[in-house]
């Protein structure tokens, strides 16, 4: 019955595409069995590689994925391309659609970005008192998105990290001493050694405040005082003292209130801006 069907030519043709789609299947079975070993053996060599250069735990998953994604959309169109489909349409699909993805989230992208460079290079970490977009807090979380810090009077804030990968950053928790420099303003005929004397004291009396260099930082010095400035209402002498980062605003504290205290009360005069009105009643 078929024979009054199908030619002769039919079955030859059916024939010859039979044995090729099979011979393609066996082929891209093969290949298929070869590319799956393949990918696990590159995901498990990229991800002794991440764990020996400790990466960040949420970076590290999201490297693992994208790496095993791209691996297996190769495989697929190389599978595709086995069995005679032209390949190149769906790479341009994919292209395409990738192109309009990335416009409409250019944005999201580069904070996305930000975050995978600050992940990687670690600019700041968790802990770290860091200042950046006019923002200073201490860094709660590093997302891959965002960076959440908290302020010293309890405020959370939610910074991109596309800005912080791009911007300036001030990280106030990768050097272990901080030098606290001070303004104070004296009146006009203020006898400076006995000024210099007076603070010299109060930055010896306090142990927080280091009086020397140290092994382990090629920058700290002793206090230093000088008269830095002549201003409109009188000498301004800067105070710059040494100590752990840890104290900062201990020792901040200490040496604005001391010096308040402690000079006033040995006559020295502390000047404030002050304007004379004068009425003329006509």
């Amino acid at each position: 019955m078929l024979e009054k069907v199908f030619s002769p030519e039919t079955y030859s043709l059916l024939g010859q595409w039979a044995f090729g789609f099979c011979k393609s299947l066996v082929v891209a079975a093969i290949v298929y069995f070869i590319g799956s070993r393949l990918i696990k053996l590159v995901s498990k060599l990229i991800t002794k590689a991440l764990e020996r250069s400790k990466v960040d735990p949420s970076l590290f998953s999201f490297l693992t994925s994208i790496v095993n994604v791209v691996l297996w959309f190769v495989l697929i169109i190389i599978l595709i391309s086995i069995f005679g489909i032209e390949t190149s349409s769906f790479i341009a699909l994919f292209a395409s659609a990738g192109m309009a993805i990335g416009m409409a989230m250019s944005g999201t992208l580069q904070n996305f970005a930000g975050g995978v460079m600050v992940l990687l290079f670690k600019p700041y970490k968790v802990g770290d008192f860091i200042e950046a977009q006019g923002y200073a807090g201490t860094v709660k979380e590093i997302q891959i998105f965002n960076t959440i810090i908290r302020t010293n009077d309890a405020q959370t804030i939610i910074i991109p990290n596309g800005g912080l990968s791009t911007g300036s950053l001030k990280n106030y928790s990768t050097e272990k001493y901080r030098r606290v420099d001070l303004d104070f303003q004296f009146a006009y005929g203020t006898d400076f050694e006995e000024v210099r004397k007076a603070i010299g004291e109060i930055q010896q009396r306090n142990p927080l405040i280091m009086q020397g260099p140290v092994d382990d930082s090629p920058v700290v010095a002793a206090p230093w005082l000088g008269l830095t400035k002549l201003g409109d209402s009188g000498v301004v002498v800067t105070s710059r003292q040494w100590c752990k980062g840890s104290d900062y605003w201990t020792v901040a504290g200490y040496m604005n209130e001391t010096v308040y205290q402690e000079l006033k009360a040995k006559g020295f005069m502390f000047p404030f801006n002050r304007m004379d009105v004068n009425i003329i009643n006509q």
